[in-house]
């Protein structure tokens, strides 16, 4: 055997790799150890090579930003990269999906600081959204731990795994190869080759299959013969029932240990008695309670002794038939002593302390102590022994400060103490301080939340420590602290901190914020308003602001006003006034209330009302106002009241209102009514009235005008008209101008004469006259004068009456016609008229008229004998009309027509020829002229532009009127179409001559090539299926360009619909299928360029189902789901598999993966004996698919073991016994959305019955926790681990003889929160990395 052992050599290298990196949010590190095992041959060859490797993957995050906008986030790791081993000159590939506000920048970098070599590939897969680091053809230089670090303005999120390169296996070596390979070899220690006996003796432990391979392996060649003499021996012993190989040998043991016989033998009789006996006494198994244990392997036969004491030494007899094997077994007690004693410890605040202490052997009657105070088991304490009594372990849970202090263990003489010290939490603000802007005068608060509540807190504000005062409030209340500050002035603004210290930590943990105080504005929410007040009496101005702490001052006329004994200032919250206790006139002017935003102004008037004095109104009513017709009556009336009023006067009730006779003249105290030449009309009730909006005040009087009589009443009545006398009477006349009649004057004259004669005169009270001096059939016309002490009234005209038979008077002549016109005389003519009436024509009357008047004036004194006439003295640019009258003796007769009006001016030259006519711009469909005024001729009043087409010889008028401006442009043309152009000018005096364009002119653009309106134009477009796909594009260019639609090269044909305008054109493809997806182009091409713009269309849709779901079970505890693609995935690339499955017995769907590109997956980790449901959803861009279900579970089957014993006769022994621990179980970390699984090994007979518990509540029977217990081992799984999971787990084992109770503890993270293991070896502290 010892030659078997000198022919290996084991050899164990270590690498340790720790990479740390300092921030300035913390220190993260990562630290890998590394062991390789080499086994080589003494040739040098390497046989096994082992690689085993620790590595850990932490998060790092340092902030940048104090406060986050909202929506914006810093980087965050949606899908980490996974540390990774990689065989020698495989790849590795590392993958990171990142997201966050701003959009993060990836880097990757290599955490020992060298450089990622060359070759490697970083990029950014766009179908997957993943950033990706490629390592090809990996070497052992390779190996590091490498970083991704993602970042924004907001923060640098840095990710540490690690990479492991392992050897090849294609890469080693056979046997034959390394022999070629290898150098000289060296020489071989000569081995010596073992005797017949020695080699007989190494056969006996080895298995008989293996007989010729370990005589190989010794060099033994005469492996038959030593066959043939074995075979030989067995004869010699078969008449021998008991053959010894092995005898049992004495032994010595120390106290609490396990002392073990051995013996070898072969039994003729396998049913032979066999009994071990101590000292002479039989042991009985069954009675010992697992003191001793005898066993049976093969030949060989064991007894072992537990837990020895003394009183185990003794001679221990195995007697096998009629043959008895005596040894001894010698017991020696060792003194009490500590292997290994309490070791200071220092633990992190809330997290679990170990003691733990070891004793050289198994003691009762042990303590442990805490400040001299004896520690029992409790909800705080923990006490474990181990299975052996030796290891002692005392776990103090969630330590806090008082738990700080001295722990002891004493057993027996032996005493062991150690100090527990607490690392304390680093007190965390969840919610920090913010940013504080407040108004002047506001109420600002400072607020944060903490984590621990015993804390000591102090507030500094600019580094200096504010103590507590009317001003600043400091409040605590658990975890939530507080700072008011009352009344904040401007200089309370600055960076206020607040400090926070705690018991057994001599740091101090701060969290700053800005208070900024701003100027406080207020807005007018009710201003004043204009004041009119009486004299002596009080009134008041009122500001409402929005905001009561806002102070303002009051101005009048600009100066500030103070409180005096006549004006108060009051100010109630944001009511603000000013009250002004006697009004004078002191009090009137403007005043002003004003405040920081805020402004508001009124004016302050007295006002009284209108009043006039009580004498002169008794003397107006008293005395009336007598004035002669002519002259002028003046009435002053003085009066009282402010404001001025509002002076009116008017007569019999009708308002005066000045003109050419009438002035009012006002002042402050008194009005004046001025009649200039008054006449009888005049006279009446003159009233004066005052009106403010204080009052009012009238006065009345009577006003008498003194005039000559109105003429008589009514008509001349004619009583009698014959050839000798004519009789005549009239009425008095209504108004006697104040004064009596005194007479009446007769006066006559002949038709068509204009001198009168007075032929009469009677008194004022007799009304008719009669006379005889008359011409029998002349025609007289009689006027009558009423006269008083004033004068002579107007004549009352009589109609013509005739002495006899009349003469009637002639025909209207011809309308008068213009001959002559200059700017000062016009000359007319006519002819006379067809009928004279019966007498010649003694001449005729001309009469003329502005044009628009209604008043004929006659153009001479006297009859006109010849029909032509020249009326002089005329207005020029007058405009005139003419008529004449014929006379003969009977009188007057009609007038005739007026005549055309004519303007009394010189005669009007036509306008020169039009100068520079050119074309200035043209579209389409209009082309636009300017030209300049004619030099020669009188002014134009307009122009007269013609066009004519190219094919036309007429000329059109461009427009109905003639142009007034010296350009037009002309609309209504045909595309491209020639024309030409001629433009007159045009007055009173006629058309001038034309001027011809020199040349034709096109109705065309000015040319320019094609360009796209709209520079912003997509370059690539997404389209739902079904829906329209609709591209509008707008262009210009002169001539229009031509539009070409082109989809991936060719034109477009099909479906679509393209409409074309003069600047517009728009594909249309109602109802878009995938089909539809390309690359279109849209082409623009005039005589003068072409311009082209490229859109990339895809057409996409929701992905049908796929279909033929099958599922097998190719390994036990897996399933493979195989499945037809949907439709979509030939027409779209893009389609990958979301696979999802749901426990028949919970409701929820769990994803297993979603970027399946194939159509076949195999789910593992089923528990076996669960029924699940599995379902299949395509996903592309739009959306996921309806799902593909699997209509019945699929149940997985449990594990079934077949096995077969042959078991030798031997006489039935009892093996019962209390349940013990083999394994026991392990506390467990997992992450929240995980499977945690704990499990443990145990014994007992009968079999054990087991029960589970989560604290102390039954979980055997619920269906949320999965169990197992076959074969001793007993296992619990916790499917998809919540938060409420994490607490305290036993299992409590027990039969018939016994119970036996174990437990451990599970802890559930937040997903993305990382544990820290801060050194290899050592149990993980268990406390969360913050990021």
């Amino acid at each position: 055997m010892a030659s078997v052992k000198a022919m290996t050599m084991t050899t164990t290298t270590t690498r340790t790799i720790i990479s740390e990196q300092s921030a300035e949010s913390g220190i993260t590190k990562v630290k890998k150890v590394t062991q390789v095992t080499k086994v080589s041959s003494e040739e040098g060859v390497e046989q096994v090579r082992r690689k085993s490797s620790v590595t850990q993957q932490t998060l790092n995050v340092v902030t940048h930003s104090f406060e986050i906008p909202p929506g914006e986030s810093i980087p965050e790791f949606d899908e980490k990269p996974n540390s990774t081993a990689v065989p020698e000159g495989k790849d590795a590939i590392f993958k990171a999906k990142v997201s966050g506000n701003p959009k993060p920048t990836i880097t990757w970098k290599r955490a020992s600081g060298k450089p990622i070599r060359e070759g490697a590939k970083i990029f950014f897969d766009s179908i997957t959204k993943e950033n990706v680091l490629k390592l090809d053809n990996i070497i052992p230089e390779d190996e590091d731990a490498y970083k991704c670090i993602a970042s924004n303005v907001h923060a640098d999120c840095t990710y540490v795994i690690s990479l492991t390169v392992t050897e090849n296996p294609d890469k080693q070596l056979n046997f034959r190869t390394m022999l070629k390979k290898r150098s000289t070899p060296a020489p071989k220690e000569e081995r010596k080759i073992p005797t017949e006996k020695e080699m007989w003796e190494i056969l006996m432990k080895v298995d008989k299959k293996d007989y010729e391979k370990i005589c190989m392996q010794h060099g033994f060649t005469d492996f038959r013969g030593l066959l043939k003499r074995l075979k030989e021996m067995k004869k010699k012993v078969e008449t021998e029932s008991v053959i010894v190989l092995k005898p049992l040998e004495d032994m010595e043991g120390k106290v609490d240990s396990t002392a073990t016989f051995e013996t070898v033998m072969e039994l003729k009789d396998p049913n032979i008695k066999m009994q071990w006996f101590k000292d002479g006494d039989p042991i009985r198994t069954q009675f010992s309670l697992g003191k001793f244990e005898i066993k049976q392997v093969g030949t060989k036969f064991m007894l072992s002794v537990k837990n020895l004491t003394q009183k185990d030494s003794g001679e221990y007899t195995l007697q096998v038939g009629d043959k008895k094997f005596t040894v001894k077994l010698n017991v020696k007690d060792e003194p009490l002593r500590f292997g290994v004693k309490l070791k200071p410890l220092k633990v992190v605040e809330r997290q679990t302390g170990t003691f733990e202490c070891s004793l050289s052997k198994n003691v009762p009657n042990v303590c442990w102590k805490f400040r001299g105070v004896e520690v029992k088991r409790d909800d705080k304490h923990d006490i474990i022994v181990s299975a052996d009594g030796l290891t002692h372990t005392l776990k103090i849970k969630d330590v806090r400060p008082c738990d700080v202090g001295e722990y002891s263990f004493s057993a027996g003489d032996q005493i062991s103490s150690s100090e527990l010290q607490i690392d304390r939490l680093p007190i965390q603000f969840p919610n920090a301080l913010k940013n504080v802007c407040v108004k002047e005068k506001g109420k600002a608060r400072l607020e944060c939340e903490l984590s621990s509540k015993n804390v000591r807190i102090k507030w500094l504000k600019n580094g200096k420590v504010i103590t507590r005062s009317p001003k600043y409030s400091m409040m605590q209340e658990g975890r939530r602290v507080e700072l008011i500050i009352d009344d904040a002035e401007l200089d309370d603004g600055g960076e206020y901190t607040v400090v926070a210290t705690q018991d057994s930590d001599g740091r101090e943990y701060t969290c700053s914020s800005t208070l900024n105080v701003v100027d406080r504005f207020a807005t007018v929410k009710s201003g004043m308003t204009d004041i009119h007040a009486q004299s002596g009496q009080p009134t008041e101005f009122c500001v409402v602001l929005n905001d009561e702490k806002v102070d303002g001052v009051w101005l009048k006329d600009g100066k500030e006003i103070t409180d005096t004994k006549n004006i108060q200032i009051v100010k109630q919250g944001a009511v603000h006034k000013l009250i002004i206790n006697n009004v004078d006139d002191g009090s009137e002017g403007k005043y002003t209330f004003k405040a920081k935003g805020a402004e508001s102004e009124a004016t302050l008037s007295i006002a009284d009302p209108p009043i006039i004095d009580a004498d002169i109104l008794a003397a107006l009513v008293k005395d009336p106002i007598t004035v002669k017709a002519g002259h002028t009556a003046t009435i002053k009336i003085p009066f009282k009241g402010k404001p001025i009023p509002k002076i009116t006067w008017s007569k019999d009730g009708i308002e005066v209102s000045e003109d050419n006779r009438t002035q009012i003249e006002k002042s402050a105290t008194q009005t004046v009514l001025v009649l200039n030449n008054c006449v009888r009309e005049d006279s009446g009730i003159v009233t004066l009235k005052l009106k403010s909006d204080c009052g009012s005040a009238s006065a009345n009087l009577q006003l008498n005008v003194i005039d000559r009589p109105k003429p008589p009443h009514g008509t001349v009545e004619f009583l009698e008209h014959t050839g000798k006398c004519i009789s005549m009477k009239w009425k008095a006349p209504r108004d006697n101008g104040g004064k009596s009649v005194t007479s009446y004057i007769i006066e006559r004259k002949l038709v068509g004469k204009k001198s009168w004669i007075k032929v009469g005169e009677v008194d004022g009270n007799t009304t008719n006259f009669s006379t005889n001096k008359v011409d029998e059939g002349k025609a007289y016309q009689y006027r009558i004068r009423a006269v008083n002490s004033e004068g002579m009234s107007d004549p009352l005209d009589s109609d013509e009456v005739f002495a006899g038979e009349p003469i009637e008077s002639p025909d209207m002549p011809s309308q008068p016609q213009v001959t002559d016109v200059t700017k000062d005389a016009i000359t007319i003519t006519w002819t006379p008229p067809v009928k004279d009436g019966g007498a010649p024509v003694l001449g005729y009357i001309v009469e003329r008229r502005k044009k628009g008047s209604n008043h004929w004036i006659p153009a001479t004194k006297e009859p006109i004998q010849d029909t032509k006439f020249t009326a002089e003295g005329l207005l020029e640019d007058m405009e005139y009309e003419f008529r004449v009258t014929s006379i003969n003796r009977a009188g007057i007769g009609q007038p005739s027509t007026a005549s055309n009006s004519v303007v009394a001016k010189d005669p009007i030259r036509a306008p020169g020829k039009v100068k520079d006519i050119k074309v200035t711009d043209s579209t389409n469909s209009s082309i636009s002229l300017t030209w300049a005024k004619p030099e020669s001729g009188d002014e134009p009043q307009g122009y007269i532009l013609e066009i004519r087409p190219e094919d036309a010889k007429e000329w059109t008028k461009c427009s109905k009127i003639p142009i007034t401006s010296t350009n037009y442009t002309v609309g209504g043309l045909q595309e491209r179409g020639k024309y030409f152009f001629r433009i007159r000018a045009v007055n009173e005096g006629g058309v001038g001559e034309p001027t011809e364009l020199n040349k034709g002119a096109y109705a065309l653009p000015p040319p320019a090539s094609p360009r796209f309106l709209d520079t912003r134009m997509p370059s690539s477009m997404v389209v739902r299926a079904g829906a329209a796909l609709c591209i509008n594009v707008g262009f210009s260019g002169s001539p229009s360009p031509n539009v070409i639609w082109l989809r991936d090269g060719t034109a477009t044909k099909g479906r679509e619909t393209i409409t074309k305008g003069p600047n517009m054109s728009q594909f249309l493809i109602s109802s878009a299928q995938r089909s539809d997806s390309g690359i279109y182009k849209i082409l623009l091409k005039n005589d003068y360029g072409e311009k082209s713009h490229d859109i990339r269309i895809r057409v996409a849709d929701f992905p049908r189902p796929p279909t033929n779901l099958h599922l097998t079970e190719e390994v036990p505890n897996t399933v493979t789901l195989t499945w037809d693609h949907t439709p979509d995935n030939i027409e779209d690339g893009r389609v990958q598999y979301v696979i999802m499955k749901r426990d028949a017995s919970t409701a929820t769907w769990y994803t297993v993966t979603d970027r399946v590109f194939g159509n076949k997956f195999t789910v593992t980790g089923l528990l076996p004996g669960r029924k699940y449901f599995f379902r299949v959803i395509a996903r592309n861009d739009i959306g996921d698919s309806d799902p593909l279900d699997l209509k019945e579970p699929w149940f997985v089957a449990r594990d079934k073991e077949h096995f077969s014993l042959q078991f030798k006769e031997y006489q039935e022994k009892d093996w019962a016994h209390a349940p013990v621990f083999i394994t026991p179980l392990k506390d467990h970390t997992v992450h929240c959305g995980n499977d945690c699984t704990m499990s443990c090994a145990l014994t007992g007979n009968p079999r054990p019955h087991i029960n589970w518990y989560k604290g102390k509540l039954h979980i055997s029977e619920n269906l949320k926790y999965w169990y197992t217990s076959s074969n001793g081992v007993c296992t619990l799984t916790i499917p998809t681990a919540e938060m409420g999971d994490a607490d305290e787990y036993t299992i409590l084992a027990e039969n018939s003889l016994g119970k036996v109770k174990g437990s451990c503890k599970v802890i559930v993270n937040e997903k993305g929160v990382t544990l820290m293991q801060h050194s290899l070896g050592e149990k993980p502290r268990k406390s969360k990395h913050i990021m």
